[in-house]
């Protein structure tokens, strides 16, 4: 018989062999894991091949995180593989859904900037069930709602509540965390009343899927009618956008069922009711809350509503009945004493002359520059004053441009400037053009109204690139008085034409007045 310090192994040795440690051989051996086989003559332990079997094995079921008494059990054939896998994989899913909660947790504190308390909070809320969940919202919505009768209303807010699927991905629970948060909002709180008090006194009953699915539709429609306007450039207070409200108020009306308005058709009072609904509608949070309600439960979430809202809401008031807007503008341009038009396209070479001195100075390093007018930079208010010029000219030629949101600047912008204030001034030069009529308007109003854009967006750029803003004093006084008369009456409400008046000093110059007339700061800097 072979010596049996030859065949067995040390725990040296079977470190060596397994790859783990002397000290968690000999944990393990303490433990029952891999008991020794026997012991050396000196008593130190000794183990046989098995042993390095048991340990490889064990090794493998605690790298999947199994507990001791677990492996023990496989090991000793007290419990399958399969029994013990199958428990542990449930163990883990667990595991996982909450790792992932506190993934979302913890990278929604970064994206927010949480403090330790919000961060104690937001824990909270995403380990909520589904009935806590569901107790919150119940709860905002009997708050708001109060003994109000709008069954209705109120059945459609109680059927969306926010259902978190069991592996939620990070924006569903950043999602349940903003909502949670915004049902404590006042304002919040206001405007969901608002809507239900609409409710209340228009449309307290129930509703079927066949009306939800109507109000949907049209929704749709107006949305999709007003993007394409606002994408054509069609200024939203000018006349062209009476025949885009009333396409929508005949689209809306039929789903005005049990109220006074279908039979009247559209008309002043089915306008001011339309107004009224979409005022209360366009609060942007009532709008979020739908959204977060959306994106929580996995729904399709529909794009935001409020560029195209506002434009509607402002066509609304510039249109409050068909035909009005122009009239208004036909009466101004009737009772206004007519120029020399030959002056007026003088005036019109004379400005674009001023504001090619600004456009050419301009280098494309100040292309991203901001300028007064929100939300365009440099490069953009140029390519608009091309615009401006080329749209103008269409017209002119009887084929209006619908281009809006084109590139209209190219490569050079000095050279595209140059190429559509020609273009302009070649259409406008053609024999009886001044004198034609344009609907209710002769020629020359179409020059004076491009005269008017390059002094208002000529000093936007003077101002933005730093140049001097007192562009043609004489016909920018002259210009003050006809933008009051023609543009008087306007709606300076967000989406129109014009911002609100701005205050100026007396001493300033007659582009900074006609500037601050349509709304501009005339003390805007570009680090405002």
């Amino acid at each position: 018989m072979p010596d049996e310090d030859a065949v067995l192994l040390s725990i040296g040795e079977l470190a060596e062999r397994t790859g783990l440690s002397v000290k968690l051989i000999r944990h393990w051996s303490d433990i029952g894991v891999v008991p020794p086989t026997g012991r050396s003559s000196a008593g130190y332990r000794r183990y046989d091949a098995r042993a390095v079997a048991r340990l490889e094995l064990a090794r493998t079921l605690r790298d999947l995180g199994l507990g001791m008494a677990q492996i023990r059990g496989v090991l000793d054939g007290e419990r399958s593989m399969a029994d013990v896998a199958a428990l542990h994989a449930s163990a883990l899913e667990v595991q996982i859904r909450t790792l992932r909660v506190q993934r979302a947790v913890l990278r929604s504190v970064a994206n927010r900037g949480s403090t330790t308390e919000e961060l104690a909070v937001m824990t909270k809320l995403a380990q909520l069930s589904a009935a806590q969940r569901n107790a919150i919202v119940h709860r905002f919505i009997r708050d708001v709602l109060g003994d109000l009768d709008v069954p209705g209303y109120r059945e459609g807010l109680l059927a969306a509540t926010p259902d978190l699927p069991d592996e939620p991905t990070d924006a569903q629970v950043d999602a349940w965390i903003e909502l949670a948060d915004m049902l404590n909002d006042p304002q919040l709180r206001t405007a969901m009343r608002r809507m239900a008090e609409y409710a209340a006194r228009h449309a307290s009953g129930r509703f079927g899927e066949h009306e939800v699915r109507a109000v949907e539709q049209v929704t749709d429609f107006w949305a999709r009618r007003v993007t394409v306007a606002i994408e054509a450039g069609i200024p939203v207070d000018s006349p062209v956008a009476d025949s885009i409200v009333a396409d929508i108020v005949d689209a809306w009306l039929p789903t005005q069922e049990g109220s006074d308005l279908r039979s009247g058709g559209d008309g002043e009072h089915a306008r001011s009711r339309l107004l009224e609904q979409l005022e209360i509608a366009a609060d942007p949070r009532a709008e979020r809350y739908w959204q977060l309600l959306c994106i929580i439960n996995g729904w399709p979430v529909r794009p935001s509503l409020a560029a195209a809202g506002q434009w509607l809401m402002t066509a609304l008031r510039a249109n409050p009945a068909p035909g009005v807007r122009a009239a208004s503008i036909a009466a101004a341009l009737e009772h206004a004493a007519p120029p020399d038009p030959a002056e007026v396209l003088d005036a019109y070479v004379r400005v674009l002359a001023e504001v090619d001195t600004i456009v050419a100075t301009v280098t494309a390093d100040r292309f991203d520059d901001p300028t007064p007018c929100a939300g365009w930079n440099v490069r953009t208010l140029l390519d608009h004053l091309v615009y401006e010029n080329l749209m103008w000219t269409s017209l002119a030629d009887g084929n209006p441009r619908s281009d809006f949101t084109a590139d209209h600047l190219g490569a050079n912008h000095v050279a595209a400037f140059r190429a559509s204030a020609q273009a302009a001034l070649t259409a406008f030069r053609r024999p009886g053009m001044l004198t034609q009529r344009y609907g209710p308007a002769p020629g020359w109003r179409l020059v004076e109204q491009v005269s008017i854009e390059m002094l208002a967006h000529g000093w936007d750029l003077a101002k933005a690139t730093g140049q001097p803003t007192d562009l043609a004093p004489d016909l920018a006084a002259t210009t003050l008085a006809t933008v009051h008369e023609i543009y008087g009456e306007l709606p300076r409400t967000p989406g129109g034409s014009f911002a609100p008046a701005r205050p100026v000093p007396d001493q300033a110059s007659a582009a900074d007045h006609l500037a601050a007339y349509l709304g501009r700061n005339v003390s805007w800097t570009p680090h405002d």
